[in-house]
């Protein structure tokens, strides 16, 4: 009997998807494989096949072995480009892609899936021009259409609400352009009209995390006293998504409702027993809101192996004094994901509880906390000042940030398109480099240290501005960074000393320890405060008048 041909292993897979069986549709292509070994589209099928289970990680790996196969396929390269986006890997994407430039830029799903894999590794300029050029080709194009309308919102491009309605016109049921569209109005002042519209998605699609978030900010910064029942709402529509209480009780820990938090997650463990994350969650914000005994007993009878958890019970056992079971939950959460910036924050915390000479090698080597003055500030200050008062005027308080009172920018300061922010950029990663000459020596076993050498770059970058009357940061640390940092735009003039101080070290108020800060740094225009992301670090509240900072965290290139 002869083998089947790689178009019938093909024929039958595809048969067997559309009757919706996908895994005996991937077993019949290992098949084809297997009778066929290295066939281009044997593998390109299975790639499709594996990204449509949702699978992008192995879809990415048939795709790659597909172009190996057939060298110079633009096909298959864009097909990897597409999954390595979808497995959370866009540099590779962009890597994957960049040979085939030339012959790409004619081809619209070329343009628009490199624009998508931009955007994803946080380079809106090149996203914008890769979704133009999508564009250029097929002016209706629906995914160009909808990226180039995100990218116009992320970069604060004045049409950004033309671009989103563009793109609407050519997609009217898809539910995040909508959501675009209310966050674009949201932006431009019309939040009556962007409320309005984030009600609707809400009621018409309860199920979906980003619009229940976008409208619980828009109702906290109404100033609604319960501006989550909406969740709840949302719960009783859909009583079998465990996605929606869990978002739920995250959104009201990011603000201090830690007591509440964990009523959510308590109901939601009973209502979805097999699920342990919802006993963590309620572990969590039990111990935060002061119920230990309450928190202790869940955390002993968790059954979950994860960085998460052991990261929560050392925090726990820290709030409790147990420093050395802390330790061991460090030990276990470290073993798993070694530099955890999160874990290494609150190891520094119990080496200095306990008296350990580790805490100064980790935070108190000269010249790993300093204020340094921002490159070229004169020329570079005003004009973004002035920019930035435009942007907090329409800026709300987020949710699950370190602010208490005043506002923050929205998205990615430093992905918006005015020049005056692209000067202070440049001026930022100036003072950034003469930081790291002045660090301590490469050190290979140093969160920080260990990247003294290699690239860095910006992740996120943001703008706060205080008013006054009481407006501070908690405590908190940047867990996504390795260096983190405020630079001082304006102060009170006049202020006492203290005022408004930053206290880099005092641990997070709910870790109940008396430690006092490692360093207290008076605030200086023009002066950028630098210290590594594992140290907590807060405000003391300004009394008066405004104070305006921008703020960035940094990150190797490899990380970002």
């Amino acid at each position: 009997m002869s083998t089947p041909s790689p178009q019938d292993f093909h024929a039958r897979a595809i048969a067997a998807e559309r009757a919706g069986n996908a895994a005996e549709a991937q077993a019949i292509l290992a098949q084809g494989l297997a009778a066929h070994p290295g066939q281009a589209d044997l593998l390109n099928s299975a790639g499709n096949i594996a990204l449509r289970s949702g699978d992008a990680a192995s879809a990415a790996d048939f795709f790659g072995q597909a172009l190996a196969a057939r060298p110079g396929t633009v096909d298959f390269v864009i097909n990897q480009a597409i999954a390595l986006t979808g497995a959370g890997k866009p540099r590779a994407a962009i890597a994957a892609m960049a040979p085939f430039e030339e012959v790409g830029r004619t081809a619209v799903r070329y343009c628009s899936a490199r624009g998508a894999a931009e955007r994803a590794a946080g380079h809106p300029a090149e996203a914008a021009h890769w979704y133009d050029q999508c564009l250029a080709l097929e002016p209706k194009h629906p995914r160009g259409l909808h990226g180039r309308a995100r990218t116009a919102i992320e970069r604060g491009e004045p049409d950004a609400i033309a671009r989103v309605d563009a793109a609407l016109a050519v997609n009217q049921g898809d539910a995040d352009l909508w959501l675009a569209r209310a966050q674009a109005l949201d932006v431009a002042g019309e939040t009556a009209e962007a409320r309005q519209l984030a009600e609707q998605i809400v009621e018409q699609a309860p199920h979906w995390l980003e619009g229940l978030r976008f409208l619980a900010q828009m109702r906290h910064a109404d100033g609604d006293s319960d501006f989550t029942s909406h969740y709840r709402l949302a719960t009783q529509s859909l009583p079998h998504d465990p996605n929606i209480p869990a978002d739920h009780c995250n959104v009201l820990a990011g603000l201090d409702y830690a007591a509440e938090a964990a009523e959510i997650a308590a109901e939601a463990r009973t209502n979805f027993p097999s699920i342990g994350q919802f006993a963590l969650l309620e572990a969590v914000n039990a111990g935060a809101a002061d119920d230990d005994a309450r928190a202790d007993s869940l955390f002993a009878s968790l059954d979950l192996d994860l960085p998460d958890r052991w990261l929560h019970e050392a925090r726990h056992h820290i709030r409790l004094g147990h420093i050395e079971q802390a330790h061991n939950n460090l030990d276990r959460l470290l073993a798993q994901s070694p530099w955890d910036i999160s874990g290494w924050a609150l190891r520094g915390i119990a080496w200095r509880v306990a008296g350990d000479e580790r805490a100064q090698w980790l935070h108190e080597q000269d010249g790993l906390v300093r204020l340094e003055p921002l490159a070229d500030a004169d020329t570079v200050l005003p004009p973004a000042i002035a920019r930035l008062h435009e942007l907090h005027d329409t800026s709300p308080m987020p949710l699950g940030q370190s602010l208490r009172g005043g506002s923050q920018t929205r998205g990615i300061l430093f992905h918006r398109t005015e020049p005056e922010f692209a000067a202070l950029h440049t001026a930022i990663r100036a003072t950034l480099e003469n930081y790291r000459a002045q660090l301590p020596p490469l050190d290979e076993t140093h969160p920080l240290l260990r990247h003294r050498e290699t690239p860095w770059q910006l992740l996120g970058s943001w703008s706060v501005r205080l008013l006054g009357g009481g407006d501070y940061h908690t405590a908190h640390i940047h867990p996504q960074g390795i260096v983190s940092s405020a630079c001082y735009l304006e102060l009170p003039e006049g202020r006492a000393a203290g005022d408004g101080a930053l206290e880099v070290g005092r641990p997070a108020p709910d870790l109940r320890l008396d430690l006092p800060p490692l360093t207290v740094i008076e605030p200086e225009v023009a002066h950028l405060a630098l210290f590594p992301s594992t140290l907590y670090h807060g405000t003391t509240p300004f009394g008066t008048s405004r104070r305006m900072t921008v703020a960035f965290d940094v990150v190797t290139r490899e990380d970002a």
